[in-house]
Parts: structure tokens; sequence; C-alpha cells
């Protein structure tokens, strides 16, 4: 028997990893989704007249165990993958997108979510059962339940095909991630870089046995050399290498599976009856449609692009002088940019990392969140992780009532995919008058500590630290009922307002005094370092903006049209970007390949959202600006309207609620400099 497919009988009833093997993650899946069909089966068969309780509610709490196993496994997957969790991943996503499938196209099920759906105005919900009635009624008619049986038969194919390559996409990405590495005998080619940075190039290198240094395309690693290293030829070779990631025609090769991701979400809203993927994903956006998304990214661009254009000119005139570059490239961006950045404002990451030691940084956020929402951390050494380095804390709030159990991994490593996220392994719910509280995790890759230095963050890393301690807040703090609207389980446009809105402490004297003491002397960051990081914020705002608006528009170039007409990739992205370019094209390199937000992550049709909930958070920032930034009135207003709320009721009701009045552009163009 599986110790997944019981209770767990750990405190507070946390994951048990080190008892967990392989081997019993299939039949765990297998056992879930049967004891799943026979709780559907339940409401299905059951003799009496479909109410709001025996129907929806008992549809929410339904899959319970096989939520729970699947957050465990798919977290792992992320996070401490080997080969055989891979293979077992490819093995359980087809039955999960089958099962899913057995649920939405299950007519008796329906018939009975459509009866209770049909009498609604007369059941006098609440705000949050209405909601979840909406949801569970949509969850059925946007998938499928209305389609004839040929028609259900042809949505299976393609799930069941998708789920399979957006895994392979994933698993692809992370084997290029892997496979690259710039070894350097010569001590010269490391001029330029910092010494924490080539002093864990050592240590990687040692721990290959190998002389040198060793860089990698992980982002501790890769970022620091493509900012820092002053020889260009190499920063050119790592550049292409991280460009080039499954765009290299061999066995790790994504091009293929792109364009068929893309047709069979095409496919996939055609048959549902939506014009494409774009119509069918924001139709449950706050965006709503593809043109109105198009608009908002169309219109940033307008504001953005003359001063991107300016911005880089200054670029391209501060290399040719400094260094006679003639053409500036795109390995050569984030270098010049760093010394034109010095030059400007005399600060720099080497300068400001001594201040930022993750340990303190993290307490920092913890000190912030308090201030804010009287709750506090504190580390427990009693439950399981899943990884050494994994650190494990306790939430409470001021009457010492457990609000979450918190996980915290913060350093690459073999099996653990670039880039930093928020998750979960069991939401918030309110069930038999039990608060379920949820455990949530966050997961970074900063620069590990070395035999000399603890970790010491970039400025970019720390405001990474806070935007997914932000979700990891909104996750923390929720109180609702239902497991599928806590928390996180919230329009995808307004899922970043809680991680953004954090990000904006990171810029105040009165956050940084926090945190913010030399890791060797103590000393708390000066003054004038602090106006220079509020005087920077902004430095090349508008390249930036342009960036992520690039990013926006391939996204829905992907997604709100017809892909099918697309043959060649590289072909299609440089249309895609033609209103967003820059640096000329890299033939070697493409964006799309390892796009893992848009072909792995959730954020089809959706990457827009970082931007649209930059309106909010500067316009919400704004509210504590004026009436000060740990103001406890503010943060209350915040915390029960927005973080505890989760997905209850409709993001704009929800914000108008919290600020009085709907978000204005104006808070985020100021902030970016760009009016």
């Amino acid at each position: 028997m599986s110790i997944l497919t019981h209770h767990f009988n750990t405190k507070y009833d946390t994951a048990p990893f080190s008892k967990i093997k392989n081997d019993d993650y299939l039949p765990a899946f297998q056992n879930a989704i049967a004891l799943a069909k026979a709780e559907i089966n339940a409401i299905v068969t059951n003799p009496e007249k479909p109410t709001f309780k025996n129907t929806i509610e008992a549809l929410a709490f339904s899959g319970e165990r096989l939520d729970r196993i699947s957050s465990i496994f798919f977290n792992l997957n992320s996070a401490e993958t080997n080969d055989e969790i891979q293979k077992i991943a490819q093995e359980v996503s087809p039955l999960l997108s089958e099962f899913g499938n057995d649920v939405r196209l299950n007519a008796d099920l329906f018939a009975k979510v459509k009866t209770v759906y049909d009498t609604r105005e007369k059941l006098h919900l609440n705000a949050e059962q209405n909601t979840l009635l909406e949801k569970k009624y949509k969850s059925f008619s946007r998938n499928g339940a209305n389609l004839s049986e040929e028609k259900k038969l042809q949505l299976r194919e393609i799930d069941k095909e998708l789920s399979k390559l957006s895994l392979q996409f994933g698993e692809n990405v992370l084997a290029e991630t892997q496979a690259f590495q710039l070894h350097i005998t010569d001590k010269n080619d490391l001029a330029g870089l910092p010494e924490g940075t080539t002093e864990a190039a050592h240590s990687l290198a040692k721990s290959h046995k190998k002389d040198g240094w060793i860089f990698t395309l992980d982002h501790p690693s890769y970022l620091p050399f493509v900012t820092y290293a002053d020889n260009r030829e190499l920063r050119k070779k790592i550049s292409i290498a991280f460009g080039a990631r499954a765009f290299q025609n061999n066995e790790f090769d994504n091009q293929e599976i792109v364009l068929k991701i893309a047709k069979l979400r095409f496919d996939r809203a055609q048959v549902l009856g939506y014009e494409t993927h774009a119509h069918f994903v924001l139709e449950e956006r706050m965006a709503e449609n593809p043109e109105k998304v198009l608009h908002f990214l169309d219109d940033l661009l307008a504001k953005a692009k003359p001063a991107a254009q300016k911005e880089f000119a200054e670029l391209a005139a501060f290399a040719k002088k400094m260094d006679g570059i003639d053409q500036l490239e795109k390995w050569d961006g984030a270098y010049y940019s760093e010394k034109l950045k010095q030059q400007l404002f005399h600060l720099d990451d080497e300068m400001l990392k001594p201040y930022f030691q993750l340990e303190k940084v993290l307490d920092g956020a913890f000190t912030v969140a308090q201030k804010l929402y009287g709750i506090t951390f504190e580390e427990i050494f009693d439950i399981d992780k899943y990884h050494d380095e994994v650190k494990t804390y306790e939430v409470k709030d001021e009457e010492n009532q457990l609000v979450a159990v918190f996980y915290a991994d913060f350093f690459p490593r073999k099996g653990k995919r670039n880039g930093a996220w928020m998750t979960s392994f069991k939401p918030q719910y309110v069930k038999k008058e039990t608060n379920e509280r949820p455990h949530i995790s966050i997961v970074c890759n900063f620069t590990k500590p070395t035999d000399t230095k603890p970790s010491l963050l970039t400025f970019n890393e720390v405001t990474t630290l806070f935007h997914e301690f932000g979700h990891a807040l909104h996750g923390m703090l929720a109180n609702t009922v239902y497991p599928s609207l806590s928390g996180t389980s919230v329009y995808w446009d307004f899922v970043e307002l809680p991680s953004q809105i954090l990000e904006n402490w990171c810029y105040e004297a009165e956050a940084l005094a926090l945190f913010a003491y030399h890791y060797q002397t103590e000393k708390m960051i000066p003054m004038e370092l602090v106006h220079k990081i509020k005087e920077s914020a902004s430095f090349q705002e508008g390249m930036a903006t342009m960036r992520q608006l690039s990013f926006g528009l391939l996204d829905m170039g992907w997604h709100a049209q017809n892909p099918s007409k697309i043959g060649n990739i590289k072909t299609f992205e440089t249309e895609q970007f033609s209103a967003t370019q820059l640096y000329t094209e890299v033939k070697e390199n493409a964006m799309s390949t390892a796009f893992s937000h848009i072909f792995q992550g959730g954020y089809s049709s959706g990457y827009y959202s970082y931007k649209w909930a930059e309106v909010l958070d500067a316009d919400a920032f704004a509210y504590f600006k004026e009436n000060g930034i740990f103001n406890k009135e503010v943060a209350t207003k915040f915390k029960e309207n927005v973080l505890s709320k989760g997905g209850t009721e409709h993001p704009m009701i929800l914000y108008k609620r919290f600020r009085g009045q709907e978000p204005k552009p104006d808070a985020l163009l100021k902030r970016a400099g760009l009016i």
C-alpha cells in the first residue's frame, strides 16, 4: 500500500517526501482517479433533486486526494526531477487529461449542474457560492459538454496529445539548459567578472573534477557572465547557446513540438466554437478578448517605443565611444547597460550585493509581511522536505493560530528548472467547519553560498524574491470555502498583482532599513545607495517595456490567429518582433522553442498579464504611498479585499472595493518615467 493513498498522519498533514518512492506514484494516481470517479458517480446517481449542496458543492470537494498527489508529483517534476519522474509524468499526464475529460464530458453530470445553474436566481447564494456555480457550469459548457459524441472524442484526443507535448517541451528545455558548459582554463578570460561569480564557477569545475572554471546556462551563472565578462567572444558564445536552447535540430529540438502545440490549441478552440485559442482563454480574463489585449499592448508600445529607441541609441553610442563597437549586438546589451548605469548612477550590483545576504532579505520579507498583515514566520525542523536545501516555516497570526506552512527552495541544481515560481502542496479551504490551512512553496535559482561568502543577491534577485513571496502571501492568507477559488486561483491577469505590488517595497528606504545590512560590517545600506536604487529604477525602462511587450505580442501571434500557415518558426518570430526589435537578429536563436511560460506553464494567451498587472500594482501602491507604506488600514483593506478573497468574485469588483476606483495607467507610466 503506497503512502500516497491514505491520510499522511504527519504534522499539519504535510507531504511525507522522504517516505515516497518513485514506484508509489503510478499506483497512487490510479487509485486516486478511481476514488475521484466514485465520488463523481455518487453525485450522478444521487436520486434526490439536484441542489447546490449535493451537486455543485459535492463536485467542488471531489478529487481531493488526486489533487494532493498531483501537486506533490508535478511540483517535484519542476524542482527535483530525474529520468524516472519524467517517465512517470509521460504516463500519468494522459491519464489525468482523460479523467478531466471524463468529468467535463459527462452528460448526466452536466445535466445536473445545468439544472442548478438554471434556477440560480431563486437560490439566494452568497458571492462565493455564485462564483463557484458559474465557474462549475462554465467548466462544462466551455470545455465541450454541449458537443456531439464525435466532437467530444476529437477533444479527448487533442487534450491527451497536448498534455504529452507540453511535458516533452519542458524536458527538452531542461536537457538543453544542462547540456551546455562554458569551460574556461585561461584566467585572462575571467576579466570583468565579479569574484563571487568566478568562485562559484571554480567550485562547479571542481565538482566536475576539472581545472579552471565552468559557466552554465543556469541564471546565477549565465546572467553575471553576460553582464560582466569583458571577453566579447565568450559573451557571444554563451549568449547564443542560451538563445539556441531546443532550436538546434537535435534530439531535444522543440520546433515541431511548438508548431504542434499551437495547432492543437487552435483546433481545440475551433471544436469548442471559438475563433482562436486566445478567444477561448480570454473569455475568462479581465481583458475579455484578443482585440482588447492587442489594443492594450499596442497602446503601451506607442508610449514606450520612442523612449526605447532613444535609450538604445544612447547605449550604442556609449559602446562605440567606450570600446569602438560598431554594431551593438544582443550579447553586448547587459554588459554595456551595466557600464552605463555605473557611469550615470555610480551604482552596480557588485556594490549592492554585500547588503543583500539571502537570509537577511528573506527575514526582511517576513518582517514586511508582519508589519502589513500581522503574521510571523518561524523556521521549523520537524517536517519532511524533498531536498536538504529546502527551508520550512510555520506561519502564525497574532492569535498564534496556524496560517500556513511555508517551504523555500533557493538554489540551482540538477533536476530543477530555471527561473522562479510559487506553488502549493495543499490549498486552503473550509470543510466540516475546519479551516484547512495551505502549504505554500517558493522556488528560485539564486547564487549558492561558497566557502568564503554567504549567498549574496543582486538587486534584481531581491525583487524576484519579493515577487514570489507576494504570490506566496496570496496563497498563505487565503480564506475561502472552496479549494478551486482559493489563493492564486484567480483570473490570470489579476494573479500578478499581489506579487508585483510587493516588489515596490524593495525601493523604499523604510523597508530596506529592515534587511539591507552589509554581511561583514553589519552596517545598514547607506542612504545615498538607496537614493541611487530609486533613481536608477526607471533606467532603460523603455527598453525593458519593449522586451516584455515583444513577448506578449509573440504569445498573441501564436494564439490569436490560425497557426496552420506558420511553416518556419524563425521567419514567424521575425515578423512578430518587427515592431519591437532593437537588436539585429541572431540567426542561431529562437525565442519560442524555450518560451516555457506559454508552451509549458499556464501563460498561453496570458503573457500580457505581467504588464496588465503592472498597471494595477502601480495604482495600488500609489494608494499605499499616499498613506504610508506600512499603513495598517490600507494593508488590512488589501488583505481583506484582495489577498484573502482568491477568485471568489470578479477581480475588478475586489480591486474597486480595495481602492475605491478603477485603476489608472498614469501611475505606471509615471513610475516607468514614460510620462
